[in-house]
């Protein structure tokens, strides 16, 4: 069987403003957006992967969603700067993510979780039980080379 690579090494971190379209009317960003906050920092990743949504359409397949998980801790609020870091946990069966969001001037973290994706073949729709060689080879070679 073949050594298990840790992925831990592939991390992404974005910064960016809180927009006044993602707050509630107290200001503070309504608790949807901070899903879209991660999904901001797991395509930033999955492009230095070189697996990026457009790469994974022409692949054949679709990593739909399947599992989120997050813990609310501190808020963000309308022209906060926020931190988005993207950790990639696992790429063999799943693709699974950490995500970490904090107060990019205070340093504080407001907001922290998981999302899973599973693996479909667009053409068939049918779910794949392991992810696929051309997105497996592009994460293990990025370990190997020991991250970004």
């Amino acid at each position: 069987m073949a050594e298990r690579l840790d992925a831990s090494c592939l991390t992404c971190e974005i910064t960016f403003k809180v927009d006044f379209f993602d707050c509630d009317p107290m200001g503070i960003v309504w608790h949807g957006n901070y899903i879209n906050y991660f999904d901001r920092a797991r395509s930033a990743l999955l492009d230095k992967i070189g697996y990026g949504y457009l790469e994974m359409d022409k692949s054949g397949y679709l990593f739909p969603v399947t599992e989120v998980k997050v813990k609310y801790m501190r808020s963000l609020r309308f022209g906060d700067l926020c931190r988005a870091k993207a950790v990639l946990e696992e790429y063999e069966n799943m693709i699974r993510m950490h995500f970490e969001l904090y107060n990019a001037e205070t340093g504080v973290l407001t907001t922290k979780g998981t999302v899973s994706q599973m693996c479909v073949e667009a053409k068939t729709n049918e779910t794949q039980y392991v992810c696929p060689a051309c997105f497996v080879d592009k994460v293990e070679n990025c370990i190997r080379a020991g991250g970004f």
